[in-house]
């Protein structure tokens, strides 16, 4: 399992707000970076979380090819995250 959509479970995160959540990181990551901040998460497991999403794309396209998301969007999206 991707170690972010794992990270999620164990903090009790529905899988309908994770594949939410991933579905707004290929739209909008700064978006989806606050809402991942008001989830409730342990201070560390978010920065965790946090550092994950912006320093390893490619745990985000394994995540969304594991949810079964559109993969083109995470392009764009890490084209974003570059900026």
């Amino acid at each position: 399992m991707n170690p972010i959509i794992a990270l999620l479970k164990e903090n009790n995160i529905s899988d309908g707000q994770i594949s939410s959540i991933f579905e707004m990181l290929t739209q909008n990551p700064l978006a989806a970076m606050a809402t991942i901040s008001q989830l409730g998460l342990p201070q560390d497991k978010l920065q965790m979380l946090m550092a994950q999403v912006m320093q390893n794309p490619a745990l985000i396209k394994e995540a969304v090819e594991e949810l079964g998301l559109d993969f083109s969007k995470v392009e764009s999206a890490k084209e974003q995250l570059q900026k």
